[in-house]
């Protein structure tokens, strides 16, 4: 792939304007049938939480029922192939991360869509992840970690290949020059389970799962990858704070439908996602999860997704980061 002309930078999805929830013409009859908001990766997460949120919303104003089905694997692929195939009416809505987007498409050799199959409705929110290590490793600070890192090395656990902390662990790697073993375990929760056991040093992995066992001493917070302080612990340093904004990551959540899907379509979606978020109890929920809202359509939504794609597609080059 050439990583100078990012995947999403395309015309395809710029300018597109604002509307009402009340339909154009060409799109007035919808919804008249059931919705699916399909969610790659398992239930429980962030990505399940924004479709059955926002599904609850779309049900309330059009009296339409949503329907949430998981298909999580292979980093996100099943799920958005499955998306990316389906009719595009604006009825099967793919809710994700942005390396689906951003990260596979330089990791896996064979993808059964291509990227630009997909458009997005909306960039809905973001989270930083958090520098957590074990206790017995004696780390007090981000750069303690880094000193070790430099010297005999470290290991890190993931919640699997392609997975937000795999990606953080190789963006250590390549802008700290330390040295780094990438455990990759199945899912967030055994990844956090692997740094509260010792079996490995450390982990950049998702906050909540972290937290609970920051505030009881068994693992040790050294730095959280947002450009903000996470609001449920605000007294942990940003990377940026310790001087390592190399190290600054967050992930996307998405929302994409079929590139094909008719505008006025994507623009109804776009303003009940905005409502939806934007209220109180919904932005109060966000807050618990260390999700910051984001609402980013169109133009801005493209750029936000084409500068992390240039970004993640040097660091693929640069670290020779793979599928294990």
């Amino acid at each position: 792939m050439n990583i100078s002309t990012p995947i999403w930078r395309t015309a395809l999805y710029l300018g597109l304007a604002a509307c009402t929830w009340a339909a154009p013409a060409s799109a007035q009859n919808y919804p008249s049938k059931p919705i699916k908001f399909v969610s790659n990766f398992p239930a429980g997460g962030p990505a399940d939480f924004l479709a059955r949120s926002v599904g609850e919303y779309i049900t309330s104003q059009t009296k339409q029922p949503v329907v949430v089905d998981n298909k999580p694997g292979a980093g996100g692929n099943i799920g958005a192939d499955f998306v990316a195939k389906s009719p595009a009416d604006g009825y099967t809505v793919l809710f994700g991360i942005d390396t689906t987007f951003t990260v596979n498409p330089y990791i896996y050799k064979n993808m059964a869509f291509k990227p630009t199959d997909l458009r997005p409705i909306m960039v809905m929110v973001s989270s930083g992840l958090l520098v957590g290590a074990h206790p017995s490793t004696g780390f007090k600070t981000l750069k303690d970690l880094i000193a070790q890192g430099k010297g005999k090395g470290l290991n890190f656990s993931s919640a699997g290949s392609g997975s937000p902390g795999h990606l953080a662990s190789e963006i250590f790697m390549d802008a700290s020059n330390i040295k780094i073993q990438h455990v990759p375990y199945k899912g967030n929760t055994p990844a956090v389970t692997a740094v509260l056991a010792g079996e490995v040093d450390a982990g950049v992995l998702a906050t909540p799962g972290m937290l609970p066992h920051v505030k009881t001493g068994k693992i040790t917070a050294l730095a959280v990858t947002s450009r903000q302080r996470s609001r449920s612990a605000p007294d942990i340093p940003t990377v940026a704070e310790v001087g390592l904004k190399d190290l600054e990551l967050e992930v996307l959540y998405i929302a994409m439908v079929p590139a094909a899907t008719p505008e006025p379509v994507v623009q109804m979606l776009q303003k009940a996602f905005t409502e939806a978020l934007k209220r109180p109890d919904t932005q109060t929920q966000l807050a618990g999860m260390d999700l910051f809202y984001e609402g980013l359509i169109g133009a801005n939504a493209v750029k936000r997704l084409s500068d992390q794609s240039l970004r993640y597609g040097r660091v693929v080059k640069s670290t020779g980061m793979k599928v294990d």
